[in-house]
């Protein structure tokens, strides 16, 4: 597996403030069924008001993303806005959407640039791609909730694809090199199933340590399952700062139950300029 950039962890508290000027964090984050269960939404807004845009996963309607939207502009006295995807992906028995939530007056939505084409049906869940500009840094963001199954092979052999998930979004628009890849792949960067992508010829990278644990138990932190990847050629706006914010702060099983049971990660870039 090929070694990832050094990099500044930052796992936040609650009392950090947003990102500084000429920067942005660029975060994904597992929601756990956003909509459906029960959530303390002035707490989870309170979290994710320290990101500029966020991709959310498990999102179980379009009501939960507005209820959100609306509790962190109300307690910010910001204005934010969300993108959800026209229709859930998934199986029979289970359904979810992909949303992103971002600052209105930092963040402009470009346009979608809609699902993954699965022609082999690889993924459960097909990803979901959009068109983003911060400052002067514009990039497609992709995000995905990769399949949990019934064994470890299944989820091996979804992230053996992701390469071609890249490859889609990147041929999508020749202008446009900077691809971001977040979400919940259920599998440690330090899978075997993630040789594809990291060994990649545009020099992919995961932005996430395998050291820093991104799942909550009741216990403590359990897995490293959420990542973000960059290709380490194009998307030079990347500071080589990432990290994931700490949502218990102790108390894993009150966490587990109204906020999520992933925390967020994600990376700081640079908006001063692009390099496309």
């Amino acid at each position: 597996m090929k070694k990832i950039l050094t990099i500044f962890f930052i796992f936040v508290s609650l009392a950090v403030s947003g990102s500084p000027e000429g920067k942005a964090y660029i975060g994904s984050f597992n929601a756990l069924r956003l909509g459906e269960t029960k959530k303390d939404y002035k707490e989870l807004s309170n979290i994710l008001v320290l990101l500029d845009i966020i991709g959310l996963q498990e999102v179980s309607n379009r009501e939960g993303v507005e209820t959100l939207v609306d509790e962190i502009s109300k307690n910010t006295n910001e204005k934010w806005d969300y993108h959800i995807s026209p229709y859930p992906v998934g199986t029979k028995k289970y359904k979810e959407y992909y949303a992103y939530i971002w600052k209105k007056d930092k963040v402009s939505f470009i346009k979608s640039r809609g699902f993954y084409k699965d022609k082999g049906d690889k993924f459960i869940r097909e990803p979901y791609g959009a068109d983003f500009k911060i400052g002067e840094f514009d990039f497609t963001f992709v995000i995905i909730h990769a399949v949990y199954g019934k064994n470890k092979s299944v989820r091996i052999a979804e992230a053996m694809n992701l390469p071609k998930v890249y490859d889609y979004f990147q041929k999508l628009d020749e202008k446009e090199n900077d691809i971001i890849i977040g979400g919940d792949f259920n599998l440690s960067v330090r899978s075997e199933g993630f040789s594809n992508l990291l060994n990649h010829e545009d020099k992919i990278i995961n932005c996430i340590s395998p050291n820093m644990k991104t799942t909550i138990g009741t216990k403590g932190y359990a897995n490293q399952y959420d990542n973000i990847f960059i290709s380490e050629i194009y998307t030079k706006e990347f500071t080589g700062r990432s990290g994931g914010i700490d949502t218990a702060n102790g108390n894993y099983k009150k966490t587990r139950e109204v906020i999520s049971d992933h925390i967020p990660v994600f990376i700081e870039a640079d908006t001063s300029k692009d390099d496309d």
